[in-house]
């Protein structure tokens, strides 16, 4: 088992660094849904699900991530495709979130929310009792979306057509500011909302016929330049106070991602492909966290990276490379693709860690897989080596994460 203690290879003591998984379908790579072990069956079943997050959980890991999005899936950036040789469709990750968290204990939640065309009071509601059902458990993955095909499911906004080739033009990048920084004030809006109700608003005196002190709920009356919120929400502050808030980022869009994460995010995931990267992105992230004025607060960083696991090496070459031939095409990916054995990607992992990474979101090739392969191959490798956990030493994600429950911003401190 992944959760049993081992003995340290040698006396010396490398920082712990911290785990999570990102859940796409039936994986990463658009074939692995036609790999014996991936179960295209039951993709749209609770079961499915359950049984890859509490195989994280076997592993010790800190949390998992659950894609979402509001349109099919695509080869292209903004269309959907006409391709039917690839898994399209998904449930609902927050729902997902939630069925899940009465089978586990420790792992924390993470579904993915598309900002863009959500509204903050609905998601701060629905994020909130997701950490009220796992006690303490959940965060949230925000996302921005210019996918035209995904603004006409709503019908209050449109966008221009995507292009590869537009991508750097200066109408497209003002955009893309103008997205991201509204994603950031969704997430203001969402956290006043959180703490709209003060830890001890709710009273339940059956004596007195007391429920609630309404004076500790709170109007927060956030004003921003595509919505309002008055407040305060319908949801008692979650059990964490704030359920973490976390963003992918790359280096484009004129820094914008990396501002997202300096001013809104507590975990934020990049895609280094070397150190040396690593140090330059934190670096940038550390700059606009800064700028923003929370300089003293926690930002963890994490390092994506897509992982084909097997015991040997030749073997994840050509399970790839098979993968490869039936998707018709190489697999490319946002982050650095790994393709080897636990023991090499523990190394790289030591390596990259190195440049002041928080720790890693490992992308799963192919579900069935890739998820075991680094539960059982990797953890126990970094246990050996004592870089990670041998049992959860907190009940809540914040606690795994050495995060303190944040003071309500609208309570009076003495």
């Amino acid at each position: 088992m992944s959760s049993s203690t081992s003995s340290p290879s040698s006396s010396s003591s490398p920082a712990a660094l911290h785990l999570a998984v990102a859940l796409d379908g039936a994986g990463w790579h658009p074939a692995a849904w036609r790999e014996p072990v991936s179960r295209p069956h039951d993709l749209f079943t609770a079961s499915y699900w359950t049984d890859l997050i509490t195989e994280a959980e076997r592993g010790l890991l800190d949390f998992v991530t659950i894609e979402d999005g509001l349109g099919p899936q695509s080869a292209r950036l903004s269309e959907p495709d006409a391709r039917t040789d690839q898994v399209r469709g998904r449930l609902d990750a927050v729902l997902i979130a939630a069925r899940v968290a009465p089978l586990t204990s420790h792992i924390g939640l993470v579904p993915t929310v598309v900002a863009t065309h959500t509204e903050p009071f609905h998601i701060s509601k629905a994020i909130a009792t997701l950490d009220y059902v796992s006690t303490g458990r959940a965060g949230v993955r925000v996302q921005a979306s210019a996918r035209r095909y995904e603004a006409a499911h709503f019908g209050r906004r449109t966008f221009p057509e995507l292009r590869i080739e537009d991508l750097e033009t200066p109408a497209l990048q003002e955009l893309i500011v103008d997205l991201f920084d509204e994603v950031s004030d969704y997430v203001e809006a969402v956290r006043r909302l959180w703490d709209s109700w003060e830890d001890d608003a709710e009273i339940r005196d059956v004596a007195t016929g007391r429920f609630v002190d309404r004076d500790k709920l709170h109007y927060i009356d956030f004003e921003g330049k595509h919505f309002s919120v008055k407040g305060p929400s319908i949801t008692p502050r979650p059990p964490q106070g704030q359920p973490l808030v976390t963003a992918l980022a790359h280096g484009s869009a004129g820094g914008a991602p990396f501002r997202l994460l300096g001013r809104s995010a507590d975990i934020g995931y990049v895609t280094p492909h070397d150190v040396e990267e690593a140090r330059a992105i934190i670096a940038a992230v550390r700059t606009e966290q800064e700028a923003a004025g929370r300089a003293e607060e926690p930002l963890n960083l994490f390092g994506d990276l897509v992982v084909f696991l097997d015991n040997d090496p030749t073997a994840a070459v050509d399970r790839r490379e098979r993968l490869d031939a039936l998707a018709g095409y190489p697999y490319t990916s946002d982050a650095r693709v790994f393709t080897g054995t636990p023991v090499q990607l523990a190394d790289l992992l030591q390596e990259l860690q190195q440049s002041g990474l928080t720790g890693f979101r490992l992308r799963p090739a192919v579900a069935g897989h890739d998820l075991p392969a680094i539960t059982q191959g990797l953890v126990p490798e970094l246990q050996r080596r004592n870089a990670f956990r041998h049992s959860y030493e907190a009940d809540t994600l914040r606690g795994l994460l050495g995060l303190a429950r944040p003071a309500n911003r609208y309570a009076a401190h003495v």
